[in-house]
């Protein structure tokens, strides 16, 4: 499976969502698609606005940023992944490095919050990666292997079949700076080789998404890689035109 999922993070107003979710329908047709897969992740006030207007659209599903473990409580400020479930969201991104940096997750909150997920069978889009200084030191493989191992603790292999993982090389978001193909493409087999110890032949069809300041300037050679099987996209998610090249680097790769 080929994803390409765009996070929004904390932009766009009601009007803009609207725009860019009506640009990429008059676009991305399920041709020009083809075996890609399109998910957007809007802030969550414009969640079920974008669930009505693709409601027609199978080819493009809805992820939310962020949901709570619990299924209701005294959290003010929270979503339950109940709530997201209720609201017709399809997937959820999870663990992704700046709840883990700003909002302090731990790989124990991040291994909750995927089996809350899965309980509501929502698909967990789960995010791992190391920070410049682990890059630095050598120990990237291990972090990044330990981070993945966590979040899927107690995870059976039937319903392991609904993860994604998403790498981010944490040093490379938001800065300019990207991962190579050749260093992305070795954490991404490193991940598959993890997720083969755990869920054997299951790992090969599982999508693993790269997602480090990827956009139509190297997209097409990030994608070519063996495992790298779609992107996790920022700031390119935002500008209909970017994002569309980027379905169409992913869909020929």
């Amino acid at each position: 499976m080929k994803i390409l999922a765009g996070n929004w993070k904390m932009n766009t107003t009601f009007e803009e969502g609207y725009n860019l979710i009506e640009a990429l329908k008059n676009e991305l047709s399920p041709e020009r698609l083809g075996d890609v897969v399109v998910v957007l992740a809007p802030p969550v006030v414009q969640l079920t606005q974008a669930i009505d207007l693709l409601i027609d659209y199978p080819e493009m599903a809805v992820a939310a940023q962020n949901g709570h473990a619990k299924d209701s409580g005294a959290y003010t400020g929270e979503v339950s992944m109940a709530q997201l479930a209720d609201a017709g969201a399809d997937a959820v991104l999870i663990g992704h490095s700046e709840r883990r940096q700003y909002f302090g997750e731990t790989d124990q909150d991040v291994n909750a919050k995927v089996h809350a997920a899965l309980n509501h069978e929502l698909r967990p889009i789960v995010c791992v990666g190391e920070v410049l200084a682990e890059r630095q030191s050598g120990d990237h493989l291990a972090i990044v292997e330990k981070q993945l191992r966590a979040a899927v603790a107690g995870v059976t292999p039937d319903l392991a079949e609904n993860l994604v993982l998403a790498y981010e090389p944490v040093w490379a978001i938001g800065t300019g700076e990207t991962a190579t193909a050749a260093q992305a493409q070795e954490m991404h087999a490193h991940l598959r080789g993890v997720l083969r110890d755990l869920y054997g032949d299951l790992a090969q069809y599982l999508p693993i998404l790269y997602g480090g300041s990827c956009k139509p300037s190297n997209g097409a050679e990030l994608f070519a890689q063996p495992d790298v099987n779609g992107g996790l996209i920022g700031g390119a998610s935002l500008v209909a035109a970017d994002f569309i090249a980027l379905v169409d680097q992913l869909q020929k790769a």
